[in-house]
């Protein structure tokens, strides 16, 4: 049995993007004898050709080529983070609790000396840039407005 060739106005079926199915349409525009666009026979949208997708050829399952076992992926090992308050407890063993200075944000602050801030607690200076200071708390590191 011969097919004769499709032209626009013949049936055709596609996967309509409206009604999300399998449904009959009508060729709109083709090109180089290709469908490309048609309308929804069900919904009337139009829209571009979707053929129906061809069913995947079934293959036995004892035939199946076997698999090369893979070695299973191994992470980099990465360095345990040092937490906070390992940092901060290194940072002020050395210096004197008594003489923290109090926070102000018009203080002038240098690396290595105690600050008493009156959320954080007790911190040591780590850097100094422009207009900020880097202070070590308990709780983590801050970065506070300063005169520097």
């Amino acid at each position: 049995m011969e097919r004769r060739a499709l032209t626009a106005g013949d049936m055709v079926d596609s996967q309509c993007t409206r009604c999300k199915a399998l449904l009959n349409h009508t060729i709109v525009a083709m090109v180089a004898g290709q469908v490309v666009r048609v309308k929804c026979n069900t919904c009337g949208s139009e829209h571009n050709h979707r053929p129906a997708k061809e069913p995947k050829a079934a293959t036995v399952k004892g035939a199946k080529a076997e698999k090369a076992v893979k070695a299973p992926r191994t992470r980099a090992a990465k360095a345990p983070a040092i937490s906070d308050e390992a940092i901060w407890e290194e940072m002020i063993q050395p210096l004197d609790p008594d003489l923290a200075v109090p926070y102000s944000m018009e203080g002038k602050y240098k690396a290595n000396t105690l600050i008493n801030h009156p959320t954080f607690g007790t911190g040591v200076v780590a850097s100094c840039q422009a207009g900020k200071v880097e202070v070590v708390f308990k709780t983590g590191r801050k970065l506070l407005r300063s005169a520097c």
